[in-house]
């Protein structure tokens, strides 16, 4: 099966309560970066790699999410509405073919209960599985070439843990330097960013209190089926308004983890500016005609 048609399962149903600031009003993944929600960042993440099938888990304030791709492909696009019969004429459509299946999987519900609840929709013999609250510049490409190559049923990919304070580096009481919050590199944290075989999801239970990085990694460990990709490039997640903050900041400058191009949106000019040859009349304005390129209309 080629790796487009592996889905990508995003948990997006937890209650963000270290981010009360933005999750009072949202779920967490649909907390704006440059404009954008998380979970936008993560789909474009992945579509960059080939991979346009989604099944998000959904459970605390769902509805926003379900209503976002509701009105999705009436983003940034120019359509001509028709009050009477209420048919909308599309132009220009050039934004992403993805696929989304959106699961309640419960309000309260587990990381673990949520896969196993969304599992039906699981119908490759490998998948793709994320947090909803953290971006990263993984190398999806390598990190599905590294699955494949061992033949287990889980690859998790370790990131190293930051400091949140200054390291001290001490010999004898002496103080030799200090680095402000430098990456423990010997310490290695679960990032996301997991491929699964099917056969995982036997490990799970759709039980509320199922937690994915409980009982079922653990045991999936202990048979000897967990492995760890090691990525030491870019990786944040959100769990703090500080954190958001990061992620807004780089956004503004350099974003690490936006691997894809930006569509352009064209602009055709009503009027353009046509020139004669040398020796003929002076030049003219003629109309531009259509394009003739098809437009796509829905009722």
């Amino acid at each position: 099966m080629k790796k487009q048609s592996y889905p990508v399962v995003i948990l997006a149903g937890g209650l963000g309560t270290r981010l009360r600031e933005e999750t009072e009003f949202r779920p967490k993944p649909m907390v704006p970066i440059g404009g954008k929600p998380m979970l936008w960042h993560i789909m474009k993440m992945y579509a960059h790699y080939g991979f346009h099938r989604f099944i998000i888990c959904l459970g605390y304030k769902g509805d926003m999410i379900k209503n976002y791709f509701l009105q999705y492909h009436l983003d940034g696009v120019d359509f001509t509405v028709n009050t009477k019969t209420g048919t909308i004429t599309e132009h220009q459509i050039d934004q992403e073919d993805w696929d989304i299946t959106l699961v309640d999987t419960g309000q309260l519900t587990m990381t673990g209960g949520r896969i196993a609840r969304a599992a039906r929709y699981i119908d490759a013999d490998n998948f793709l599985l994320t947090y909803g609250d953290g971006l990263a510049n993984v190398n999806i490409d390598t990190l599905m070439q590294f699955h494949q190559s061992h033949q287990k049923l889980v690859t998790l990919t370790g990131v190293n843990l930051t400091s949140r304070f200054g390291n001290l580096d001490v010999q004898e009481n002496t103080i030799t330097s200090f680095a402000e919050k430098k990456k423990i590199e010997d310490e290695w944290i679960n990032g996301g960013f997991f491929v699964c075989k099917k056969e995982f999801l036997s490990y799970l239970s759709t039980h509320e209190s199922c937690i994915l990085e409980q009982e079922p990694l653990k045991k999936v460990a202990s048979d000897g089926q967990l492995m760890m990709y090691k990525h030491t490039g870019f990786w944040q997640c959100m769990d703090t308004y500080r954190e958001h903050q990061i992620l807004e900041d780089l956004w503004k400058t350099r974003a690490p983890w936006k691997v894809w191009h930006d569509y352009e949106k064209e602009f055709t000019p009503a009027v353009r500016q046509s020139f004669e040859e040398p020796g003929q009349s002076s030049a003219r304005m003629v109309r531009d005609e259509p394009s003739g390129s098809p437009h796509h209309e829905r009722g």
